[in-house]
């Protein structure tokens, strides 16, 4: 930090550390990363606590994480019209190259979160729009998500998540599910072998970002009748070209 920065920067900063921290960090860790001597620093974390934008975690140390507030506000960027209508525009051009609906995806919580969707023009079609959630552990973007985490992370996941059965193929014991995040972990893609809907297949590939991290899903669906699993693998390749289009939407500035 600079001299130059005002406080609400230095506050702003503090956010961005504990967002990109991924986990809690303490009030030495935030000390030694930010520069700020402790009792300022203190006095700064006790007014976004105060505000719902982060909340300090008990356990073997004290420690702050993205409270609430921030979390809320962190969706609402995420599913801003900006970002939003370039994500369109590419999922809409890589519909009329498919002729399948596409959709792209985040995780939240334990669920799925459509950040956008273009449905093909067929008559069979599921009402998910931008903002709608769906369990994980039975469609093939909660899948690939899942198994892009930490392997800790996603084997301590699939071990506490309630793992309903939705069709006859969902996948209800944890360590089926461990092993195939394990698979998709390994091979980049993900599969919903009629898991979610009966009759619907789908396929997903990661978008990454310049670290490699992955950030979103790209799925495709459709009925199995038009397009078996077999075939929707054949379009590996294209999705992951509109994921790479995809993932400077993701981008910060600068």
């Amino acid at each position: 930090m600079t001299q130059a920065e005002t406080p609400t920067l230095r506050a702003f900063a503090l956010l961005e550390r504990l967002i990109h921290a991924g986990a809690p960090l303490s009030l030495a860790e935030l000390a030694r990363d930010s520069g700020i001597p402790k009792a300022s620093l203190h006095r700064m974390l006790a007014a976004l606590e105060r505000g719902g934008l982060i909340m300090r975690e008990p356990g073997a140390r004290l420690a702050y994480a993205v409270g609430p507030r921030l979390a809320h506000l962190g969706l609402r960027v995420v599913l801003h019209p900006g970002p939003r209508r370039q994500r369109h525009a590419i999922l809409a051009a890589l519909v009329a190259e498919l002729e399948q609906t596409c959709n792209l995806t985040m995780l939240h919580d334990d669920a799925v979160l459509y950040l956008e969707r273009v449905e093909a023009d067929w008559p069979l079609r599921l009402q998910l729009q931008p903002g709608s959630r769906i369990p994980a552990h039975c469609c093939a973007s909660g899948k690939l998500l899942l198994a892009m985490l930490p392997r800790d992370e996603r084997s301590a996941l699939a071990h506490a998540m309630t793992l309903a059965r939705r069709t006859a193929n969902t996948i209800t014991d944890p360590g089926l599910l461990e092993s195939e995040l394990d698979r998709i972990a390994h091979s980049g893609v993900a599969l919903d072998n009629e898991e979610f809907v009966d009759g619907i297949a789908c396929v997903a590939v990661p978008v990454l970002d310049p670290d490699g991290a992955c950030v979103a899903a790209l799925a495709m669906h459709a009925p199995v009748s038009r397009m078996p699993l077999s075939r929707a693998l054949d379009q590996v390749p294209r999705l992951q070209r509109a994921a790479r289009a995809l993932a400077p939407t993701f981008s910060l500035p600068g």
